[in-house]
């Protein structure tokens, strides 16, 4: 049986990166937990949009140069939202529509979030398992110095100008992973944590209760891979949150976030000085080119990292 690998995944850093791992595992050997703390209703449809954007590169069908939405896709519908004075602030293409449409249907049937996940992807001709973190509504919320926001306006509608004084995460008191999120971090050779945001997007999955305890148990398989090379994120926030949260800007911030649930963390060339003070604190340092311009960085990038973690992987 081949060597089974589980990605905690955020959005499109995430989606890139598993890109990798399927040209060195087969596909339907590899789960991926994705954050669903971005989650949001939009004119009435429920739009997941991280559990999209990897179903989608996974399915070759995203926009590669933004990274999320579909290819090609058309923005009719919200233009005439527009024309009838409707907000148009969260940019859902048409053919994105119809994915919007079965999830909220299923959902209103009383479908949980994770089967309706698992019908989209089939669909799509996704072998990649893909669990939504939790089946309960947990909601991410950006505390800034004006208010409390839902993620996607600090994010989409008020383009990351605000301070970021704390993260919440509603709901996740109450919340339970997805079935099969335990199973997968269990039975997994290898887990990874994506390069994602340490806070908004890896830091919502483990807010889940069970989740940071699985993989505190499944330390010595866990590796993750930073998403801060020279001291600035490659896409989003996640610089701008590591240092209004406190934390330092750099690669080795990230590794001392992780320093619980991870034994390993993969770190770019330019930041190899960084190495000594990630093994300082518990990881082994990996020295890696992070950045994936195209699919052979990005298969290096995840046989390194799975190299890392598993005695299984050493021959990729």
């Amino acid at each position: 049986m081949a060597a089974r690998v589980c990605v905690l995944a955020g959005g499109v850093g995430a989606a890139r990166f598993l890109e990798g791992v399927v040209q060195v595992v087969p596909p339907d050997q590899v789960t991926a937990i994705v954050n669903t703390g971005d989650d949001l209703e939009f004119h009435g449809l429920y739009v997941a949009p991280d559990l999209d954007i990897v179903m989608y590169t996974l399915a070759g069908l995203v926009d590669a140069a933004k990274g999320w939405g579909l290819e090609g896709d058309t923005f009719d519908c919200l233009e005439m939202l527009g024309r009838y004075g409707e907000a148009t602030w969260f940019g859902l293409g048409d053919r994105d529509l119809a994915t919007c449409l079965l999830r909220t249907r299923m959902l209103a049937e009383g479908q949980p979030l994770s089967v309706a996940t698992d019908r989209l992807r089939r669909a799509l001709g996704v072998s990649v398992a893909l669990l939504p973190m939790s089946d309960h509504p947990v909601r991410t919320e950006i505390e800034t110095p004006e208010a409390v926001l839902p993620f996607q306006e600090y994010f989409v509608k008020r383009r990351q100008q605000d301070e970021v004084r704390a993260v919440h995460f509603r709901g996740a008191e109450v919340a339970r992973p997805a079935p099969g999120v335990l199973e997968a971090l269990r039975e997994a050779d290898a887990i990874v944590i994506a390069p994602s945001n340490p806070y908004v997007s890896i830091g919502t999955i483990l807010a889940v209760p069970g989740i940071h305890a699985a993989l505190v148990q499944a330390r010595d398989r866990v590796v993750a891979v930073t998403p801060i090379i020279g001291g600035a994120a490659v896409k989003g926030p996640a610089a701008a949150m590591l240092a209004s949260l406190g934390s330092e800007v750099s690669a080795f911030g990230v590794a001392s976030l992780y320093r619980d649930i991870a034994s390993a963390f993969v770190l770019d060339e330019i930041d190899a000085e960084l190495a000594p003070r990630i093994d300082m604190v518990g990881l082994r340092a990996i020295v890696a080119p992070t950045l994936m311009r195209g699919p052979i960085e990005k298969r290096a990038l995840a046989a390194c990292a799975l190299r890392a973690v598993g005695t299984a992987f050493a021959a990729i």
